[in-house]
């Protein structure tokens, strides 16, 4: 009898072949580099772990991811707790990762990386928030350890370059317990009762990331950012970085470094003067030159022999113009008053007078003028007026016009 061959299906093959491998690699540990990194908008990080010749795939969930110490990125050698699983719809198999150590940093390594990029995020490290360090302090504050090495340096230094610096000497512990409490306390302390310090330098001489700890400390950190005095921070040897360099206003590789910055050697400041003082008198020398030959020409001018001839020319102008405007006032006067004549015997024309000239005359009754006889009656009292006199009568008869 033939046996017959089981068909499956693509869903079922991929869920048998997942059952397979999620058993047989329930949890294993795996090593790679990352590669591919990418976080999806939901918090679940995805990408490749790879080694000289081969990778595969990796999802690592939010719950799982949020246990990680330090920040992810590419090319970070790991070491990962993962178990071997399929994606159903793809057909891919994929580690889904449980637990990722890193093969590059040790626990305070990984600690530092952790609260770096917190804060890095936050702003605490942009540079447009930092503010100048002033050239010529009158007071400045070192908070560090009253007996190490750093304070001597610094102090000796700030002696030599400066000796009329006013400094103010903040003891702390700068290592082990409570050291970054101190230190943070102190920075805030300076900036409530000091108003007249204009730069803190916080600090330490050089020695193991754990001597240098305090300085990694997110209450260091954050005392730093919140000073209203510029920080400058010098922990530890060149080579060395702490959160608080990243935080402060000026990092100085050394506390003396810092000291050398912070004020500024009375030789330099002096040559600084006499160079601002040779320019001065350059350029006053300049200036005078250039006054003094304005001045000459100034007292060879015209004007300067004569101070009239800047306006006889002016009154010259202003008598002709007072000249024509006298002319020309007489003709329109000449003119006004052969026009008012001419007027007055027009209007002496039209007066009801001027016929009296001639030997008429006017009538008038009760003041008014008499037009028609028709107006008077027998016994009216009228007035007569000729062009000399005038005289009383008294109407015997009127007659109607013809």
């Amino acid at each position: 009898m033939e046996e017959i061959t089981p068909v499956f299906k693509v869903s079922e093959l991929n869920r048998g072949i997942k059952e397979i491998l999620e058993k047989s690699f329930n949890e294993i540990w795996v090593e790679g580099e990352i590669s591919g990194f990418k976080e999806s908008s939901l918090g679940h990080i995805y990408f490749d772990l790879k080694d000289e010749t081969s990778l595969i795939s990796c999802v690592f969930f939010k719950w799982a991811a949020s246990k990680c110490k330090f920040p992810m990125e590419n090319g970070l050698l790991v070491k990962v707790r993962a178990g071997v699983t399929i994606y159903d719809k793809q057909s891919k198999y994929q580690l889904q990762i449980k637990e990722l150590i890193s093969l590059k940093f040790g626990p305070l390594q990984l600690a530092f990386e952790r609260l770096k990029e917190k804060l890095k995020k936050e702003g605490l490290f942009d540079e447009a928030r930092k503010r100048k360090i002033p050239k010529f302090p009158s007071k400045i504050a070192v908070v560090t350890s009253p007996t190490g090495a750093a304070i001597r340096d610094i102090l000796s230094i700030l002696k030599r370059r400066c000796p009329n610096l006013n400094i103010l000497v903040y003891p702390v512990k700068v290592q082990g317990e409570g050291a970054a409490e101190e230190i943070a306390s102190a920075i805030n302390e300076i900036n409530e009762n000091f108003d007249d310090v204009e730069v803190i330098l916080a600090g330490r001489g050089g020695g193991s990331m754990e001597d240098l700890w305090a300085f990694n400390e997110e209450i260091v950190a954050r005392a730093v950012y919140s000073s209203k005095i510029p920080v400058i921070s010098c922990v530890g040897h060149e080579t060395d970085f702490t959160i608080a360099d990243f935080v402060a206003d000026l990092r100085a590789p050394t506390p003396s470094a810092a000291a050398e910055l912070v004020a500024a050697n009375n030789e330099d400041v002096l040559k600084h003067l006499f160079q601002i003082e040779k320019r001065l008198l350059q350029s006053l020398k300049l200036n005078y030159g250039k006054m003094l030959s304005k001045f000459l020409r100034f007292a060879d001018s015209r004007f300067f022999k004569n101070p009239y001839a800047l306006i006889e020319d002016k009154i010259m102008a202003l008598d002709d113009l007072n000249d024509r405007l006298l002319s020309a006032i007489a003709v329109k006067s000449d003119k006004i008053s052969s026009l008012l004549k001419l007027q007055s015997e027009k209007l002496k024309n039209l007066s009801p007078y001027f016929p009296l000239r001639k030997g008429y005359s006017l009538t008038f009754k009760n003041g008014r003028p008499v037009r028609s006889s028709s107006e008077l009656k027998k016994g009216d009292d009228i007035n007569i007026k000729f062009n000399k006199g005038e005289a009383l009568a008294s109407i015997k008869e009127t007659k109607e016009d013809l």
